[in-house]
């Protein structure tokens, strides 16, 4: 597929550099529409050309809030290709944003990283660039992976046999929240950036200044920050912050799920505890939300990897150990609410709401609702699912799931209803219809803390939480 015409840019247009996206995923896909937004020249590169065909007539692969009109409204500064060769020529910056799945032993693949990073060596050997292009991971990849670039492009360069390649490598992990992303992007709580020499982290600063600044047009007011923290480290230190901070959040999530078993046995409302130690400026109030627990594409991924890392230099990371057993536990607790007050599940009809791991987002991946229907159905229960976003998705992830499209009639005839995710609809459903159409004992298992247990008490049905006394 051939390269499209680069979009005219006139002199007076505030555009600095020209940015390579090479991924065109979730990752990519935010990151390329905020630098475009904030007046850089951007071009997605993907290896698949049916998705570069489908960004390219305005259809993104991915839900999420505000993204399609941040694309729409950088139009003319953002381009797409299947190129990868020739945005590694062309680029001041090329950010490596493709997936890093785990393996088997939990450790993250870096086989796409490892692609991306030998063709930018193919592409550079031999060509003449008075700067050296700035390779950032963006891509989650453990610590001392930003060596590992490094060796792999030279690779790629003594491959093509034209003559060394003139880059630098940069970490600028990520820190996007699926259903925020843009606001994140945008109005980040830091921005993090790693390299082994000065020149390369003063050309990251100037990519970013107009984010730093905050000097970029918005409709947001106020600015939630009059200028944005720039951190600076070495490859190692910013590949760790990032595996260090989704693997503290995994852990503060579990601690709270704890908590909350243990409330429930002596009779405490976690949801009181969490605010009256979340006031605590040591502690915070966030991810203090007991449930059904985490999930998701990062924190079930990164605490796996980070788990591997220290496997292999000997170190058993036991609190993080802990912090997925407990997230493990908290699946089943479901199904055991379930068999607490309708004894048996073969036969039943239990009904999901929600079915992406958390709201305004389509992400299935590692979601609670997939693997609760696996339990579910694996003891006889008939299962369906409602999401006002993922439910196509869902049906082709676990075919034995049936999924309809009105949270009414998910409910209907159901015995039993479990929220899995807390969409903002689901706060105004009429509870008294949704109890006058369900089958006897009517109970809703609330995996989110979501409902005023009174609400739903009082609507006629048995409500269960997590940890509310």
């Amino acid at each position: 597929m051939e390269m499209k015409e680069a979009p005219a840019i006139s002199r007076s247009t505030p555009v600095e550099f020209t940015v390579g996206v090479v991924g065109a995923g979730y990752v990519g896909l935010v990151t390329g529409a905020c630098l475009a937004y904030v007046g850089h020249r951007v071009v997605l590169a993907d290896v698949s050309e049916e998705r570069i065909v489908s960004l390219e007539r305005g259809q993104l692969p991915i839900y999420e809030p505000g993204l399609e009109n941040l694309m729409l409204d950088s139009a003319d500064r953002i381009d797409f290709t299947t190129e990868i060769d020739w945005v590694a020529r062309e680029a001041d910056v090329l950010f490596i944003a493709v997936g890093t799945p785990p393996d088997e032993n939990g450790s993250a693949d870096l086989s796409n990283v490892a692609e991306v990073a030998r063709a930018i060596g193919r592409a550079l050997s031999g060509s003449y660039r008075e700067q050296p292009l700035m390779v950032v991971n963006k891509s989650t990849v453990p610590a001392g992976s930003g060596d590992y670039v490094s060796m792999l492009v030279r690779e790629g360069a003594e491959e093509a046999g034209n003559g060394a390649a003139n880059f630098r490598v940069v970490s600028n992990p990520e820190f996007l929240r699926e259903g925020s992303a843009v606001y994140d992007s945008l109005f980040p709580d830091r921005i993090v950036l790693g390299a082994d020499c000065r020149s390369a982290l003063d050309a990251m600063r100037a990519l970013y200044k107009p984010i730093i600044e905050q000097s970029f047009p918005t409709d947001v007011d106020p600015r939630p920050k009059a200028a944005v923290p720039f951190i600076t480290t070495d490859l190692t230190s910013s590949e760790m912050i990032k595996y260090a901070a989704n693997a503290f959040l995994a852990v503060k999530i579990s601690f709270i799920n704890e908590i909350a078993n243990i409330s429930e046995l002596v009779g405490a409302d976690v949801n009181s505890v969490a605010a009256g130690i979340g006031l605590d400026e040591r502690i915070g109030s966030r991810f203090l939300n007991a449930g059904i627990g985490w999930g998701g594409s990062c924190f079930p991924k990164d605490v796996m990897a980070l788990m591997s890392i220290a496997e292999e230099y000997d170190y058993e990371a036991k609190i993080l150990t802990a912090a997925v057993e407990v997230n493990t536990r908290q699946r089943r607790l479901v199904v055991s609410k379930l068999q607490h007050d309708l004894h048996t599940l073969k036969g039943k009809r239990i009904a999901l709401l929600g079915l992406a791991f958390k709201p305004n987002t389509d992400d299935l991946r590692e979601a609670s609702s997939l693997q609760i229907a696996r339990m579910l159905d694996s003891r006889g229960a008939r299962v369906v699912g409602y999401d006002p976003v993922a439910g196509k998705a869902a049906a082709r992830a676990l075919p034995g799931l049936r999924v309809l499209h009105d949270p009414y009639e998910a409910v209907k005839g159901a015995h039993a209803v479990v929220l899995v995710t807390e969409w903002e609809e689901f706060r105004n459903l009429d509870l008294r219809c949704v109890a006058s159409l369900m089958d006897e004992p009517r109970l809703l298992v609330d995996g989110r803390n979501f409902l005023d247990p009174r609400d739903v008490k009082g609507a006629g049905m048995i409500y269960r939480g997590f940890g509310r006394g």
